[in-house]
């Protein structure tokens, strides 16, 4: 089954840079791209936007990084509005923030759809901002559309010591049952930010990719539909041609859209 035959598109936006059998890669607004897309056609939603802070993405200056407290509210449950309604029943959609916007918006996603994790994601940065505690962790919010159609509950490897090797938890009497790994925690402290240049592929925060597999190996569904419409460096389109699924992905700034034609050249 093509991307073609599902018919994506209640009014085909301008701005596309990549129309593919796997996917399309559209240059222009996330809220705009959202309103393009028929109901009722993603699998998954995935959201990463910018987190307001006043960051420079691109050639241009942060536009939507740096609104007013109002304005930003605005503009992201706008995105979310669609977002639901772009989603399947039964689909999953995914919000990564920092905690105190994950917290407005999954109140805000309450009573729309159905709530399913809060997944603490563990991210060791150093910088403490302001009179608050370090920041270690970010927000990912998965709620679903009704009963999720698909959720599975994924193993991760046992972690060792780089120097021994030996485990670094004390799994007692349990450990000789642990031949498959672990199931999947809704705190993911394994998590490290994608710094060296050999795996970066943009100045700013990059999203680390294994993010990104453990979402489709929960919901992903192998020929199914991911919706990203700030697709940044564009690790959840290429993390969907990996699992086998289509993709339609959305970025403000061509330079991004781009890059990710580039990466998806190496899958194609």
């Amino acid at each position: 089954m093509s991307r073609q035959e599902i018919k994506i598109w209640k009014k085909k936006p301008k701005g596309i840079v990549l129309d593919s059998r796997y996917g399309v890669v559209v240059c222009g607004d996330a809220v705009d791209f959202l309103g393009s897309l028929k109901e009722e056609v993603a699998d998954i939603v995935f959201l990463d936007p910018p987190f307001n802070l006043g960051k420079q993405y691109g050639s241009k200056k942060g536009v939507s990084d740096q609104l007013k407290e109002e304005e930003y509210f605005s503009f992201i449950t706008k995105a979310l509005d669609r977002s639901c309604d772009v989603l399947k029943p039964g689909g999953s959609l995914f919000l990564y923030h920092i905690p105190k916007w994950g917290m407005r918006f999954s109140n805000y996603l309450d009573g729309k759809l159905s709530f399913q994790h809060w997944i603490a994601v563990s991210m060791k940065n150093g910088f403490v901002r302001g009179p608050r505690l370090y920041p270690a962790h970010y927000a990912l919010l998965h709620f679903s559309k009704g009963k999720p159609a698909v959720l599975h509950r994924p193993k991760t490897p046992i972690q060792t010591c780089r120097h021994c090797e030996k485990d670094i938890k004390d799994y007692g009497g349990y450990r000789k049952y642990l031949t498959k790994g672990i199931n999947l925690s809704d705190v993911w402290d394994d998590i490290s930010p994608v710094r060296h240049k050999h795996t970066k592929h943009r100045k700013p925060n990059e999203l680390p990719a294994v993010i990104l597999q453990r979402i489709l190996m929960m919901a992903g569904k192998e020929r199914g539909v991911l919706v990203d419409p700030f697709s940044g460096a564009g690790t959840a389109a290429v993390a969907a041609r990996e699992f086998g699924m289509m993709f339609a992905a959305c970025d403000r700034e061509k330079e991004y859209c781009e890059l990710l034609i580039d990466r998806l050249k190496k899958h194609s």
